[in-house]
């Protein structure tokens, strides 16, 4: 089944002269992380957070109002992701990117620095939502424009209540609470300068890149921020859409309506 569908997908990586890979959530439910679909998956992966949403507990708010939960949240995310292999469709799609294309850039909403740790390179990735891995100050801009890396912190947390039970770490300038450099909901706070470094060094690409024939392949993004699907429809002159459920996609398109690992897999099959 589909097969028709995977040999046109692999011709057209085949045939590319740069490949643009966009990832959502669904990228890494292969990897066995959750998917926050829907309130239903949120309760589902965080069952003490039912009756409130996943924009009132990802919300900067939380850190004010009551940071050891916020914390918990974020804290057990870091350490889920920290300790989770990414799935193999992640090498796979790296050598198709490097020795079969040779040309890439990376655009993930994505906050797990999954593909980084898949090897690909840090300077062709931007997470247009910032990254867990990286810390900034609670108040914002009007401590600093820094962020920092969150290696070596560690925070402990109460698998029942998803409460942080060790020390919160701090800002390297004021000492108030740090946070995740990540773009939240009704977030008037994030220092978006790491990641507006990244889109940056995105764009030379997609200048140097966008007369040729560049090819997106989208895994696992969404509609209800359909910011990645939107980047790879205005970006590609071939969209390759892969997604169990949202598979829609422009007539032009090809849609692949399965997980990103079995699609990886059979395309791959073909390379």
């Amino acid at each position: 089944m589909y097969d028709a569908i995977i040999e046109r997908a692999a011709c057209a990586i085949s045939t590319a002269d740069a490949l643009l890979i966009g990832a959502g959530a669904g990228m890494g439910v292969d990897s066995g992380l959750p998917d926050f679909r829907g309130d239903q998956g949120f309760w589902n992966a965080y069952p003490p957070f039912r009756g409130r949403s996943f924009a009132e507990i990802a919300n900067p708010r939380m850190f004010m109002d009551d940071p050891e939960q916020a914390w918990g949240f974020y804290g057990h995310r870091a350490n889920l992701y920290g300790s989770t292999t990414p799935h193999e469709g992640f090498n796979i799609i790296r050598r198709w990117a490097e020795e079969i294309v040779g040309d890439y850039f990376v655009c993930t909403s994505n906050v797990d620095g999954h593909f980084q740790k898949s090897g690909f390179d840090e300077d062709r990735t931007v997470e247009v939502h910032g990254s867990i891995n990286y810390l900034q100050c609670l108040k914002g801009l009007g401590c600093s424009r820094d962020t920092w890396s969150m290696d070596g912190v560690t925070i402990d947390v109460d698998e029942e209540s998803f409460r942080a039970i060790s020390d919160l770490p701090s800002c390297i300038n004021c000492e108030t609470i740090a946070r995740p450099n990540i773009l939240m909901f009704g977030d008037i706070g994030w220092v978006p300068m790491r990641v507006a470094a990244k889109e940056d060094r995105y764009e030379k690409w997609h200048s140097k890149v966008k007369s040729s024939n560049v090819v997106a392949i989208e895994f696992g993004a969404g509609t209800a921020i359909p910011t990645i699907r939107y980047e790879c429809q205005r970006r590609s002159k071939k969209l390759i859409r892969v997604n169990p459920r949202d598979f829609h996609a422009p007539d032009e398109a090809i849609s692949i309506p399965l997980n990103a690992l079995e699609a990886i897999r059979r395309i791959d099959e073909l390379l």
